[in-house]
């Protein structure tokens, strides 16, 4: 993963430090230290360029911590941010990507904007970290690490670095994982679920791969599999609302509807408490 030192965050999201610093001590990022550099990582850009814009229409800073620390639990993780779209919907903050909604967070905060433009402004330290890439052998975690950067600015690109990634270390289950979802958001569904299958041949507690390999699976017309994926990732992931959801859904689909009820039920229980937090 690639981090952005104060400037970097300031120039991005034409801040003033000491604005930034003051998001910081109100809590609404956690950034990485280093001594006493602060290190921001692109979810807390998205954040950040959240907050700024909420502060701009006069919200109270409690209201935002209490909005942005749920957004901040639901932005999608490892997957690219380019087509994600904050909004408030009926009173409700809503985040969007281009396959699904995003738990909300009840409140009455009224905007809606993009992050696809701090997106472009982030692609060339992509580029350049490419470029560094180019000049020095890099091990396979560095390569993955660069393919969750790349996916940023090149999606092409970021599957080159999961291979080379994969090259140097044919197990490593997380470059097969994303590269998997990046051949999956492709359509290209045979690879993808060959690459979350070699995932958890790696690391049989993958429990994203898992729920990925449901995914895929059931694009595939193979539901009795999907089913059966979506129930591992949820021996391994309690917490998953989307694997009950999806697997509700599925069974509901094979005409088990106990098993559909369960997994609905599950659902819900969970957004209850997630509404309670």
């Amino acid at each position: 993963m690639s981090y952005y030192d104060l400037r970097a965050v300031a120039r991005l999201l034409a801040l003033e430090p000491p604005r930034v610093r003051a998001f910081v001590k109100a809590g609404f990022v956690k950034p990485q230290k280093n001594g006493k550099e602060l290190l921001f990582s692109f979810q807390d850009l998205v954040v950040l360029r959240t907050a700024k814009a909420l502060r701009d229409e006069n919200i109270p800073t409690a209201r935002i911590k209490r909005a942005l620390t749920k957004l901040a639990e639901e932005l999608p993780q490892g997957r690219p941010l380019t087509s994600v779209r904050i909004a408030a919907e009926g009173g409700r903050i809503v985040v969007h990507d281009e396959e699904k909604r995003y738990q909300p967070e009840t409140g009455q905060l009224v905007f809606d904007f993009g992050v696809s433009d701090l997106v472009r402004k982030v692609a060339p330290l992509a580029r350049t970290a490419k470029k560094r890439a180019d000049l020095q052998p890099m091990d396979a975690e560095q390569w993955y690490a660069l393919g969750c950067e790349l996916e940023v600015s090149s999606i092409d690109e970021a599957r080159d670095a999961y291979r080379r990634a994969i090259e140097l270390e044919p197990m490593h289950a997380d470059a097969h994982n994303n590269l998997g979802r990046l051949l999956h958001e492709a359509k290209e569904h045979a690879a993808a679920e060959a690459h979350y299958r070699l995932a958890l041949e790696a690391l049989p507690q993958h429990a994203t791969a898992w729920f990925n390999l449901g995914v895929v699976l059931e694009d595939a017309g193979k539901h009795a599999a999907a089913a059966d994926a979506y129930e591992q990732a949820i021996k391994l992931d309690r917490q998953s609302a989307d694997a009950h959801y999806n697997a509700a859904r599925l069974y509901q689909k094979m005409d088990r509807p106990i098993l559909a009820l369960k997994h609905i039920r599950a659902y819900q229980k969970l957004n209850e408490q997630k509404q309670r937090s």
